[in-house]
């Protein structure tokens, strides 16, 4: 599949082609890093690594499981992990995010792969979203930023600052608006603010104007709680790139500056895009400010930073599942539970099918095993064998969002296996068929879906006699904040007594096929 690196010493936006949304990111040294919202998928706080800015994998999670367990039990595919800000200070990384039903919170670390800290509460209430640390080396104070969610606390369009305890562990004191976008006329939904310290100035990099179509602002101040002044430094402009906005600012260690931010595009979710960046000229009466893109608008195609050249590479998708065991690319869509998948001595993913009362709707299941959905075209590919017994044991490959569709296999009343493939609208309560059921006597099946551009999806199979289209096209489609997601899943009708499993092997993601 064609990547972000062209090979030239250009690049392509985005640089991440998938659901990675709300990116923030730092340099260490020669390392760069980037964190993204997880929402409410597990485990959370995805964390990436590049030495380019270009080419990236995924290291690791910095969340092993969602806080409050009490409620994480189930999906909350909306909720959870918004927005995080990665940051080193002391030797250590910090991420801080906001989950807009329960408040700020905090964990950190001595080395990016671990060990991480349990969840820390900084600040407790509903609609806390989008926090940003700052430890200010000039003054060797510590402060925090945080924007609200109007759903959950009536507010919105604002940025509250706080002193910080210098450990972040708690905050100084109630806190103070210190940027209330109602009184700059037409802003709206300011959000997601970044904080800095550069050159004798805070700054403030925060979008506004929504998802699907705001743009990147810019404030500063000579005193942290302000007066602000603001500036619009990146919007759609001519182009394409929807709502360029809500992202990160990171330095070279030769001084160049780069800005990354997302572009919603639906089902994709956000994707991520690299834009250049630098300081307006000394001759600007009003001082210097960021610059961002083309003179304000993105690029699509650019140089790379001035960094040693980097093999081409991208977060994984494919998965051998080596002793059972599943690579990083995968999150449970709520905290997991032990039993769910197994590890034995051979190649393949074997999920348990979990009996449950929701075997009518994918979309309440805590134990779907979840990654991304490519953003553009690809055929995906799995083995898939359903060793179950139990009458109505069935497992699957999904395009799951507000609406699903899946193709699997199921165990009948008689001991038969059929190939079933069904789905469910957005405002259905239960799934229902999308093509007849047909038998699948070895208990097997290859399982696919070709994704083409619109994030329509044509699933087939093959169970010994040659690949076959299943029902109509399916167009993927997200929740609110959250792209559609590409799953794996096992489960039996309520119920007691193990149901049995369901085996996966050889998970491929590879370029769109032109022919059966």
């Amino acid at each position: 599949m064609t990547g972000a690196d062209l090979g030239d010493g250009t690049y392509r936006n985005p640089v991440l082609d998938a659901d990675w949304s709300d990116p923030d990111l730092i340099r260490v040294g020669d390392d760069f890093y980037l964190t993204a919202s997880s929402f409410g998928r597990v485990p959370g706080l995805p964390l990436l690594h590049s030495r380019d800015l270009v080419n990236w994998t995924l290291v690791g999670h910095a969340l092993e499981r969602l806080e409050p367990a009490a409620e994480s039990g189930v999906p909350r595919h909306d909720s959870g992990v918004w927005a995080p800000a990665l940051r080193h200070h002391d030797d250590r990384f910090w991420i801080f995010w906001g989950d807009p039903d329960h408040g700020v919170f905090q964990v950190n670390a001595p080395a990016i792969r671990g060990p991480w800290t349990r969840p820390h509460l900084v600040k407790e209430g509903k609609g806390l979203i989008d926090p940003c640390p700052l430890w200010d080396d000039e003054s060797g104070e510590a402060y925090l930023v945080h924007a609200w969610a109007r759903s959950r606390s009536g507010v919105k369009n604002r940025l509250t600052g706080h002193r910080m305890r210098p450990d972040g562990t708690g905050l100084l004191d109630e806190g103070k608006v210190i940027v209330d976008a109602d009184r700059i006329p037409g802003w709206f939904t300011l959000e997601g603010p970044k904080l800095y310290r550069h050159d004798g100035w805070f700054w403030i990099f925060a979008p506004a104007g929504g998802v699907e179509t705001g743009w990147q602002g810019v404030f500063r101040s000579r005193g942290f709680f302000g007066p602000y002044e603001e500036r619009v430094v990146l919007e759609q402009g001519g182009t394409d790139v929807n709502g360029p906005h809500q992202g990160g600012w990171v330095r070279t260690a030769s001084g160049e500056d780069w800005f990354a931010h997302f572009q919603a595009k639906g089902a994709y979710g956000r994707v991520v895009h690299l834009q250049p960046m630098r300081w307006s000229e000394e001759g600007d009466p009003a001082g210097p400010w960021p610059v961002i893109g083309d003179r304000g608008t993105p690029v699509t195609v650019h140089r790379k930073p001035a960094l040693p050249a980097q093999p081409v590479s991208a977060p994984a998708t494919d998965d051998d599942f080596p002793g059972g065991r599943f690579g990083r690319q995968w999150q449970w869509t709520a905290n997991p539970r032990d039993g769910w998948a197994t590890q034995h001595s051979a190649d393949g993913l074997r999920l348990s099918c979990v009996r449950t009362a929701d075997a009518h709707d994918l979309r309440r299941l805590p134990h779907v095993l979840t990654q991304r959905l490519p953003g553009r075209p690809a055929a995906v590919e799995v083995d898939l064998a359903l060793g179950a017994g139990q009458p109505g044991a069935r497992a699957g490959l999904v395009v799951l969002g507000d609406a699903y569709r899946w193709i699997g296999l199921q165990r009948g009343s008689d001991g038969s296996v059929a190939l079933v493939h069904r789905f469910a609208e957005p405002v259905a309560e239960s799934e229902r068929d999308a093509a007849h059921a047909c038998p699948a006597p070895e208990g097997r099946a290859r399982l696919r879906i070709d994704l083409a551009p619109g994030a329509r999806c044509r699933f087939s199979y093959d169970t010994g006699a040659g690949w076959r289209p299943a029902g109509q096209v399916f167009t993927a489609t997200p929740w609110r904040w959250v792209g559609a997601l590409l799953g794996l899943f096992a489960l039996a009708p309520a119920g007691t007594g193990h149901a049995g499993a369901a085996t996966f092997t050889h998970f491929r993601v590879t370029a769109p096929k032109t022919n059966g």
